[in-house]
Formats: structure tokens, sequence, C-alpha cells
């Protein structure tokens, strides 16, 4: 059997498969960098988020934003906590909400860590291309906002036409 047997496009053609290979290409230029400093991918997703103009914030907030599931993040502020990369501390606006931001060793470690990251936009600048790079986020961006409004909010997919005419 070939794809042309199941009616849907060619797997180099899949759209999720084309971003995880993306994901991947783009993860392995990081890695290295991440490894020398004995971080995790996730754990720099969340030092990055929380050294971004967004944070402090609560731990929902920062679960969206870095697009890990609640567990996996509970499990990694512990140990970043541990390493006193973060700090936790009372909202001063709402006394039941606990706000997360970098400790003065957690600033430290990005800050050692920004010229290698920024070293590998650099080399992927000069090889894929500036403009390509910009306009490759521009239209992720984009596609990033087109997204839920195809789902609706239950998650469930838009009727086919063929569906529609039932």
């Amino acid at each position: 059997m070939t794809e042309a047997d199941f009616a849907m496009r060619g797997f180099d053609r899949s759209l999720p498969m084309v971003l995880l290979r993306a994901r991947e290409a783009a993860m392995g230029l990081f890695r290295p960098m991440l490894a020398e400093y004995g971080l995790t991918e996730q754990q720099w997703r969340v030092l990055r988020t929380l050294a971004s103009d967004r944070a402090p914030m609560d731990a929902g907030q920062l679960a969206d934003t870095t697009f890990l599931l609640a567990p996996s993040l509970s499990r990694i502020l512990a140990g970043l906590e541990r390493q006193s990369l973060i700090t936790r501390e009372t909202s001063p606006d709402d006394g039941r909400r606990v706000v997360l931001s970098l400790s003065p060793p957690g600033r430290d470690l990005v800050a050692r860590i920004a010229p290698h990251s920024e070293a590998v936009y650099e080399e992927l600048e000069e090889r894929y291309g500036l403009e390509r790079l910009q306009a490759l986020i521009v239209e992720l961006n984009a596609l990033c906002e087109v997204g839920p409004s195809i789902a609706d909010r239950n998650g469930r997919r838009r009727r086919t036409p063929e569906q529609q005419q039932t």
C-alpha cells in the first residue's frame, strides 16, 4: 500500500512531522551547549522563560509558556530550586499565589549561557540566512495563531466538507 491508498498527503509533506524534524534539527544545535552547563532542554526552557520580560510568573503561566505538563514542571522546578537557580515568593498582589523568578545564581547562569546561545544563532543565520530565519519565525508564529481557530475549545476537529453535507 502507498500513501495514496490512504487518501492523505505524503509523509514528507505532513506538517506535524516536518515541524518535529525541524525542532530536532534546531535543538541539535543547542543541545551540546546545554550539556556543557549540565542542563536539560526543559530546564533551559524554564530558565530562559524566567529570564524574559514575562517573568516573574506563577507555575500555571510558566507551564503554558514552556509547554511543559504540570507534573514535569513541578519536578523541574524542584530541581532548579535545589540548585538555587530559581526562587518562589508569595505574590504581593495575591497572598495565595506563588510567583517564580530567577535567583541571582540563576541570572548569572543565564548570563554565562547567553553568549553561547547567540553564537549558535549567528552560525544558523550565516548558514540559513538571517532574512530567511526571521521570515520563518514570523510564519511559524502566524501558524500558531491559526491553529486554535481551527479546533474548538474541546479539541474537536472541524468537520470535513463531506461531513457538513450530512
